[in-house]
């Protein structure tokens, strides 16, 4: 054999182990015929008999005369950081999640996505587990029913009527969490190599979960009235995708709100190419007043709306939620019961339900909504001093998403920033393209101790071109 016939045998055989470490071939399934994947490669027949054989005497494949060849040996573990080529740490969404999870109690976490603990209904919850204490055996000792806590889908079914979405709570599933409930979504609609569109930038750990299902996940750029809705249809046409996932309201990172226009042109270039719409309501109670929702507009016809209560609730007390078409509910259920046997603890709902129906709770969204627009026009000041621009001031949220000096990679700076005990959350972590190396996302309430300024500064101006 040649040295080049070699080198394309096992460039072949590298090719089939990738599909197996993919999923995208599952033991049983056949392999492409030798006449197709010689094709498919560029290379001769020859050249995939002499791989087949080779992988079938490692035991990889079989070979079932008349009928071709087969995987045969188990599937490689799968590790979702090799599942793509291998990004710098600072901008791997898995390494960011796990700086701001793993953070002891001294570092500080201006890159993180939820508020301080301290500024969460602590009080509330307190009296809601003193109750909790005298529930019932079976709420505080058996499983979560299938749907999860009637009371509290009814209490989401009556919200959803105040903003003009007609849906009862048999449309309504409880789940662990609003990352659960798109989990659910993407067993259900996807297969490994579906195209799946998100904004570029997005919520990281929309690419995080995405790459845990083996999809091709697609970016859109994003503007500040929404995903730019020329190549939004674009991308529909070119690459055929099953779902596109988006926060309608505040946008994480940008925090940008998106206007009716871009609603109505999305809605209807999502129906023309039948993609469903998963839209990520989690950041609702920050508004000062309802922005257009892509749900309202569709009835949940074309779009699923997913929520939690851990931004503005507790993020202990895990409890997600989505509303859908009723059929799709009813095989979502099933996908829960297979993977979570029955809706989320029985004791999380109970202490979400007793918190909102608490007589404070609005009134603490009242003050978390005014804390948050004075310290989102503070914080910008001080940013804007050490040369760090404001892609634009959001509407409410907690989110500001800035432009770096000119030159200045934000990788590199939160690289420095880490070094101190400050964990940042760099542009790119966030771009599916991998064009945002100029830009952080600040979590304006996590941005208390004047020590985050401080490093900030030394770590822009160690970068300096």
């Amino acid at each position: 054999m040649t040295n080049r016939m070699a080198t394309r045998t096992v460039e072949v055989m590298d090719a089939i182990r990738q599909r197996m470490a993919d999923r995208r071939l599952s033991p049983g399934d056949r392999l492409p015929s030798i006449r197709r994947f010689a094709t498919a490669m560029g290379v001769s027949p020859s050249t995939v008999v002499e791989a087949y054989d080779r992988l079938a005497a490692d035991g990889v494949i079989r070979s079932r005369p008349g009928s071709g060849f087969y995987v045969s040996g188990a599937l490689p573990p799968l590790a979702l950081a090799e599942a793509e080529p291998r990004r710098d740490r600072a901008i791997d969404p898995f390494w960011v999640s796990r700086q701001s999870l793993d953070a002891d109690a001294g570092m500080l976490k201006p890159g993180c996505g939820w508020l301080p603990a301290d500024w969460m209904p602590n009080a509330a919850l307190r009296r809601a587990l003193r109750r909790l204490a005298h529930a019932d055996d079976s709420v505080l000792a058996d499983y979560g029913s299938t749907r999860g806590s009637p009371a509290l889908r009814r209490l989401l079914a009556r919200q959803f009527a105040e903003e003009g979405i007609a849906a009862g709570a048999e449309q309504i599933l409880l789940t662990g969490s609003g990352t659960q409930a798109i989990d659910l979504i993407c067993r259900f609609l996807l297969r490994p190599g579906d195209a799946v569109l998100v904004d570029d930038p997005c919520y990281f750990n929309f690419q995080a979960l995405l790459r845990a299902h083996q999809v091709r996940i697609v970016g859109v750029p994003y503007t500040q009235n929404g995903p730019d809705t020329a190549l939004f249809a674009a991308a529909l046409a070119e690459h055929r995708p099953r779902l596109y996932i988006t926060n309608s309201a505040l946008h994480n990172p940008t925090g940008a709100t998106m206007s009716p226009q871009t609603a109505h042109r999305l809605l209807k270039a999502a129906a023309a190419h039948d993609v469903t719409i998963v839209e990520d309501d989690i950041f609702a109670g920050f508004e000062p007043d309802p922005s257009p929702r892509l749900a309202v507009l569709d009835g949940l016809s074309q779009v699923i709306r997913i929520g939690s209560f851990s931004k503005t609730l507790s993020a202990s007390v895990r409890c997600g939620y989505l509303a859908a078409r009723p059929e799709w509910v009813e095989a979502l259920v099933d996908l829960q019961v297979a993977t979570n046997f029955g809706g989320p603890s029985p004791v999380a709902a109970e202490l979400v339900l007793a918190t909102l129906g608490d007589g404070g709770h609005r009134k603490h969204l009242d003050g978390l909504r005014l804390r948050l627009a004075r310290l989102r026009r503070e914080t910008a000041d001080r940013l804007v001093a050490i040369g760090l621009q404001p892609w634009l001031m959001p509407r409410g949220g907690f989110y500001l998403w800035c432009s770096l000096p000119d030159g200045r990679d934000a990788a590199a700076v939160a690289r420095a920033a880490l070094d101190e005990q400050v964990v940042l959350a760099p542009g790119n972590v966030f771009s599916v393209g991998q064009s945002a190396a100029g830009f952080l996302r600040f979590n304006v309430a996590q941005m208390g101790d004047p020590r985050v300024f401080e490093v900030l500064k030394r770590a822009v101006a160690a970068e300096e071109p």
